[in-house]
């Protein structure tokens, strides 16, 4: 029996040696998930974050972990993941959580909110901040947890019919803005249409709508927004740094395996970081590329911003009085945006300024 058990050992050190010993996810469980997205698949940058982190989390469990995407409206319209993943319709989504703001107006600050966090200050909320802790501890009245689902950075303002001069010019314009912005335009006396991303440009194209956004050039260009819209503005006062997500059904996650719930994490800030990058790639060309056949660049005229910031602090402070669950994270947000802003005034804007002065 001792030469045996002495044989056995001997096997398995000699495996182990041989650096061939199974990883542990090759003893676990095969699993199947379904993803909703709010995306159409024509756009690669915001709708590919989802087939990123599914490919990345297929790569890590040797293929035992297969997360199927779907674009908006395959499974469940774009607007309905939040439900669907609420309900276990699917076990997972990739959305934009501002979206549903009509729900609760908390969503939107997981995402976006005019004159708030860039990019990096939201990825630093989130991760090193109090952003996370407090979105997941308001998520779970949805069943759902949340994970990070990529960033498109700074937006442009959208394209318009007609150049918009001054605040005047807002009135009763009617413009396909993303989700709780939409807020801001109103009280401006603005109309605003909240319309899914594959649906826009035929809105823009019929003169249902005045104006429309989405993300940036690159998408834009795709969309083909220039070609019924000649006015393009800057920047996107209601998306600094908007934050995509990717939501899980609470019970789904919680059958997941530590390791498995590790390497789905893991996995969405690959699909994170991969976003904004490729957001970041491709936006310098297309914009050149708009501007040469003939669009129109503007910056927003003074008088528009200031009304927007005005009538958005407006807003925050409404919000406070009658929303507890705004009033709680929007403190600890707003606390993090005013330290943020004392530092990227210094560091980052005085290079930044100077480096875009130069001829390069």
């Amino acid at each position: 029996m001792e030469r045996r058990s002495f044989v056995r050992k001997a096997g398995l050190a000699g495996v182990l040696a041989a650096g061939s010993a199974p990883a542990i996810v090759h003893a676990q469980a095969q699993i199947r998930w379904r993803l909703a997205s709010s995306f159409p698949k024509s756009l690669d940058t915001i709708w590919g974050a989802a087939e990123v982190m599914a490919k990345k989390v297929s790569e890590m469990t040797g293929g035992k972990f297969q997360i199927s995407t779907h674009a908006g409206g395959e499974l469940m319209p774009p607007f309905g993941v939040v439900d669907g993943v609420q309900q276990g319709t699917v076990e997972m989504a990739h959305t934009a959580p501002y979206y549903f703001f009509g729900k609760d107006e908390t969503f939107a600050i997981g995402c976006a909110i005019p004159f708030g966090l860039n990019s990096r200050q939201m990825t630093a909320w989130m991760v090193e901040g109090n952003g996370m802790k407090l979105m997941r501890e308001f998520y779970r009245n949805y069943n759902i947890i949340n994970f990070a689902g990529g960033n498109t950075g700074a937006q442009m303002g959208g394209w318009y019919r007609k150049e918009i001069k001054s605040v005047a010019d807002v009135k009763g314009l009617k413009m396909r803005i993303g989700g709780f912005a939409g807020r801001v335009l109103e009280r401006m006396g603005g109309v605003p249409q909240n319309i899914p991303g594959g649906e826009i440009y035929s809105a823009l194209e019929k003169g249902t709508i005045d104006a429309a956004e989405w993300v940036g050039p690159y998408d834009d260009q795709k969309l083909g927004f220039n070609k019924v819209a000649p006015n393009y503005y800057y920047p996107g006062w209601w998306e600094g740094g908007p934050q995509l997500d990717f939501y899980v059904n609470t019970k789904a996650y919680d059958s997941l395996t530590p390791e498995y719930k590790a390497i789905l994490e893991a996995a969405t800030y690959t699909a994170h970081v991969d976003m904004q990058a490729k957001y970041d790639a491709k936006n310098p060309i297309a914009l050149k590329q708009l501007v040469g056949s003939g669009t129109k660049l503007f910056r927003f005229p003074k008088d528009v911003m200031e009304a927007a910031f005005k009538e958005s602090m407006a807003v925050y402070a409404e919000l406070s009085g009658k929303n507890p669950n705004w009033k709680k994270v929007y403190e600890d947000y707003a606390n993090f945006r005013r330290d943020q802003n004392l530092w990227f005034r210094f560091a980052e804007a005085g290079f930044d300024d100077f480096m875009q002065s130069q001829k390069l």
